[in-house]
């Protein structure tokens, strides 16, 4: 058995269910230990894999949280009890706060760990068991010193290689298949600023839209709805990105890795550098210098959206070559190699 671990946020769950679907695929029996509260604790129900949810509290570089050790705590002892009773021959964890407990309980226990960063540095729970971790699977290049630069390996960031042709992926989600469809994210919670301000420049332009509002802001926004105007407060990515022609977006990782793999365009609203450091603009800079996206214009978005739509087939390919495809496999061979 492979137990996988890491969550709490759509950019550290999907990777490790991309890796678990690949997995199980190769026939390997898989277990996915997730933190309550985070995303895998609505997600998983609806998978066939196998879980178990733990404490896992809240690491933040930006401020101390004392009230937060004592589920760190828990979190350990409960996850090395799991792992006592599963024995896995490896761990793999995507990182997050959710990915702390399972990680550290695995190198306490001498089982094989294998840690995946999806960006461009470093997060707080990897980067504190990296030192303790066997191996280390990056998405992107990063600087490291060397004692983590020797165990590091460079595959990608791990996406569902899952498409449908496109007039098949409207149609099943209820859209004309004739008629250009944007698809608007704010990241797996949504984003107040794009729920507010895209609705008036994107309803007077001749396309359909399927917006993505975050769970939490569902009930408040339900009144956007119309002819060709959809929202939901969670979508089925793969389908969602397989039917869009555009996507209007935030600039995570996990975002604009399964938006090359769709060859699916987009217009990006990257986080303030003050909210994260600067890695999102930096993640918007890199897609728009290959061609497959640009950065949004709020004083000019119409004629942008215009733009990339008379323009979608150069988008689409300088898009698709940035495709993670093949990161999920690499990272099973990472993982058979500890078994």
């Amino acid at each position: 058995m492979i137990l996988l671990t890491g969550g709490g946020t759509g950019g550290h769950l999907f990777p490790a269910l991309a890796v678990a679907e690949e997995l199980r695929r190769r026939g390997h029996p898989v277990f996915y230990l997730g933190a309550e509260g985070g995303l895998e604790a609505r997600l998983l129900p609806k998978t066939p894999i196998p879980h178990a949810l733990i404490p896992a509290g809240k690491l933040d570089r930006s401020a101390m949280r004392p009230q937060e050790a004592p589920k760190v705590l828990q979190g350990v002892l409960r996850a090395q009890a799991l792992l006592r009773r599963l024995r896995p021959k490896a761990v793999l964890s995507t990182g997050g706060y959710a990915g702390f407990p399972g990680g550290m309980a695995a190198s306490l226990l001498g089982i094989p760990l294998l840690l995946h960063e999806q960006n461009a540095r470093l997060g707080l729970a990897n980067r504190a068991l990296a030192p303790l971790a066997k191996g280390l699977a990056l998405s992107v290049p990063l600087a490291l010193p060397a004692p983590l630069a020797r165990k590091a390996r460079v595959v990608g960031y791990p996406v569902r290689e899952v498409r449908y042709p496109k007039d098949e992926a409207k149609r099943r989600l209820g859209f004309d298949p004739q008629r250009p469809l944007l698809l608007v994210l704010g990241g797996s919670q949504g984003s107040l600023e794009l729920n507010e301000r895209l609705p008036p420049v994107l309803k007077g332009l001749p396309v359909q839209v399927l917006h993505q509002v975050g769970e939490r802001w569902v009930e408040r926004f339900r009144p956007l709805e119309g002819e060709g105007y959809r929202v939901e407060g969670f979508v089925d990515t793969p389908l969602a990105m397989s039917a869009a022609d555009l996507l209007l977006s935030r600039a995570g990782a996990g975002t604009l890795a399964e938006a090359a793999f769709h060859g699916l365009p987009a217009i990006l609203f990257p986080l303030s550098p003050k909210l994260d450091g600067g890695a999102q603009v930096a993640n918007a800079r890199a897609y728009a210098q290959a061609g497959g996206a640009v950065l949004g214009a709020w004083d000019r978005l119409s004629s942008q959206i215009l733009e990339a739509l008379e323009d979608l087939e150069a988008r689409r390919r300088a898009m698709a070559r940035l495709s993670p495809e093949g990161a999920a496999a690499r990272l099973a061979d990472l993982l058979e190699a500890f078994l």
